[in-house]
C-alpha cells in the first residue's frame, strides 16, 4: 500500500472498491464476523468511519476527510499486511443484534450457540422464565453469558473463565448491557471455584482445536490467544474434563451443551456410550452437543 491512495480514493465507494481488490490479491482468511472480502472491506470502513453498519447506500459517495482517509489506510494496511482480524481493529464483534468489545486478550465471538439461545434454547428449556441459574463456561469475553442473560430474564448467570485478561473484557461487556446484578464474572479453572454450585443449563464454547489444526492455522487465527483455542491432540483436552465435573454442577434435569465446530466424530469416538443429542442450526449441523444431567457420568 502507498500513501498516495489517501490522494486518490476519495469516497467511501473508492475505499470499498480498493479494500476488495487488495483483499483479494493478497488472499485474506475470513471466518471472524465475515466470510468474504465484500462484507469485511464494509464492516471495516463503516467501522472505522463510526458510521451504523445497517445502512451503507446513503455513504457511498460521501467525500472523507484527509483525518478519516489516513485512518481508514492505516486499518487497511494492518488487515492485509499483518493479517488483523477486522474485529481487533475496530474493536467490536457482532452475535446476531449483539454487539461485543473485544480486543487481543479474547478470541473474537463466534458461536452456533447465539442462534440456539434466540429461541430459549426450546426445545431442551420448556419455560426460559423458569431458569434461575445458568453457566458460561469459558466465557471469554463474555457473549454467551449477556445472550443467556437476555434469553433467560429471571436467570443469574455466572461466566468463567482461566483467563484473568479475558475476564476484564467480559466484565466491560458486562457493564455495557447493564448486567452486573445478574451476570458474574468468576476466574477459574473450569467449575473450580464454584464447588457445590449447582446450575439450570451449562454452555460452553471451550478450547477445542486439534494440535495438528493449530499448526495449520491461518494468521488472522494466530492473533487469537492460544489459550482459548488449543485443546490437546484431539482438541478434547477440556471437553473430557467438562464432562467428568458437570453432573455434580447440575439441578436435576439440567442440561450440559457443548460446542464442539468440526470435532464430531472425534467425540463420537471418544464417547461411544455417551448418549449426546447433536443440535442442528440454519448454518451448521453436528457443531453442538447436548447431554442431560441424568446422562452425565456421575
Amino acid at each position: 500500500m502507498i500513501d498516495g491512495a489517501t490522494d486518490e480514493l476519495v469516497t467511501i465507494r473508492d475505499w470499498l472498491r480498493w479494500a476488495v481488490s487488495r483483499f483479494n490479491e493478497t488472499g485474506l482468511c475470513y471466518g471472524h464476523g465475515t466470510t468474504n472480502a465484500w462484507d469485511e472491506a464494509v464492516w471495516l470502513v463503516l467501522a472505522t468511519l463510526h458510521l451504523p453498519h445497517d445502512r451503507l447506500e446513503p455513504w457511498l459517495d460521501a467525500h472523507l476527510t484527509r483525518s478519516e482517509r489516513l485512518a481508514l489506510l492505516d486499518n487497511l494496511q494492518r488487515r492485509v499486511v499483518h493479517r488483523l482480524p477486522t474485529a481487533y481493529l475496530v474493536q467490536e464483534a457482532w452475535l446476531g443484534q449483539f454487539r461485543f468489545y473485544v480486543d487481543q486478550r479474547v478470541i473474537v465471538p463466534r458461536s452456533y450457540f447465539a442462534e440456539l439461545l434466540e429461541s430459549g434454547f426450546a426445545p431442551w428449556i420448556d419455560d426460559p422464565e423458569g431458569v434461575a441459574s445458568a453457566l458460561d463456561l469459558c466465557t471469554g469475553s463474555g457473549c454467551l453469558a449477556i445472550l443467556m442473560a437476555h434469553s433467560f430474564p429471571n436467570a443469574a448467570v455466572d461466566a468463567i473463565d482461566i483467563s484473568a485478561d479475558a475476564l476484564v473484557v467480559a466484565c466491560r461487556n458486562i457493564a455495557d448491557y447493564h448486567l452486573e446484578d445478574r451476570v458474574k464474572a468468576i476466574e477459574s479453572d473450569l467449575f473450580a471455584a464454584v464447588k457445590g454450585k449447582r446450575y439450570d443449563l451449562i454452555l460452553s464454547n471451550p478450547p477445542y482445536v486439534t494440535t495438528e489444526a493449530m499448526a495449520a492455522l491461518p494468521p488472522e487465527y494466530r492473533h487469537e490467544p492460544a489459550l482459548a483455542l488449543a485443546a490437546g491432540p484431539d482438541g478434547l483436552d477440556i471437553v473430557r474434563r467438562i464432562l467428568a465435573e458437570a453432573r455434580a454442577h447440575l439441578n436435576p434435569r439440567g442440561v450440559l451443551a457443548v460446542e464442539v465446530g468440526h470435532n464430531q466424530d472425534l467425540v463420537t469416538a471418544a464417547f461411544p456410550d455417551l448418549p449426546a443429542v447433536w443440535l442442528d442450526t440454519e448454518d451448521a449441523e453436528g457443531k453442538v452437543f447436548l447431554v442431560t444431567r441424568e446422562d452425565l457420568p456421575a
